[in-house]
């Protein structure tokens, strides 16, 4: 589940139409806000593998004295999958409302006898974060704008792709364990997707990924988002050197807009 969703983290593009004021840009968005609420199911094969929530609070929290939406994403490996990969894993973004920017992020890892707990502080004036329970290299230089893996997706959210050419490859700096990463996103175009609940209208996402021993190519990861205010993804197809990985959006409320399936 981590390693799918440091994929999905390389879905962050850099955006158009934001001004700066006070060292801060301002980013118009309409596409999400408090209460949203989206549960995925995970299919290897045939099997479930794991499910996923994600929440933003309906409440909004002070952080570095900025107000942000406080972003929760927990997934847990089921059935088969959690007797031989047991998997817990907690992602905590707190994304300034007018920047669209990470001012916390807070990871908590358990992934069979691997434990990982951390929280990281950043500060977009000084281009720096910090990890705030270490003794030695607890702060990190960072570019402008640097996003952590969860706001680079909400970030994502607010793009016009109507300005977006064919192929084109979009990115955008973040911040994940120790590294910045240059990530990079390839607009593939607009499609119908045929899901459970009906047809959709869909953009047509691909992440590019680094060569790696978990993808099986550059761009292993589709992920098809909803062609309208919201662009949530609803699908979310995987490649991988030892099989395939489907992830399907299950349930969802809160949104700006009702999907609209035909």
């Amino acid at each position: 589940m981590k390693k799918l969703l440091i994929g999905l983290g390389f879905v962050a593009v850099l955006g158009t139409g934001f001004s700066f004021v006070n060292a801060y840009r301002r980013v118009v968005n309409n596409s999400f806000g408090p209460g949203e609420h989206l549960e995925y199911r995970v299919h290897y094969g045939f099997l479930n593998a794991a499910e996923a929530t994600v929440d933003v609070s309906p409440t909004l929290y002070k952080v570095n004295e900025r107000p942000c939406y406080r972003v929760n994403v927990d997934g847990r490996t089921v059935g088969a999958f959690d007797l031989v990969t047991r998997i817990r894993d907690t992602w905590r973004s707190y994304i300034d409302t007018s920047a669209i920017l990470p001012q916390k992020f807070y990871t908590n890892l358990q992934e069979n006898d691997y434990r990982k707990e951390e929280n990281i502080t950043f500060n977009h004036a000084t281009n720096t974060v910090k990890a705030e329970e270490r003794t030695e290299r607890d702060v990190f230089h960072v570019p402008d704008n640097v996003h952590d893996l969860i706001s680079g997706y909400y970030f994502l959210r607010t793009i016009d792709f109507t300005h977006i050419a064919n192929g084109q490859v979009l990115e955008v700096p973040a911040f994940y364990d120790d590294m910045v990463y240059n990530m990079k996103v390839r607009y593939r175009g607009r499609q119908v997707l045929k899901t459970k609940q009906g047809k959709i209208n869909v953009i047509r996402l691909h992440p590019v990924l680094p060569s790696n021993k978990l993808f099986k190519e550059e761009e292993s990861i589709r992920i098809f988002v909803s062609d309208d205010v919201n662009k949530i993804p609803v699908k979310v197809e995987v490649d991988l050197w030892v099989g395939s990985m489907v992830m399907d959006l299950r349930q969802n409320s809160g949104l700006k807009q009702d999907l609209k399936y035909f």
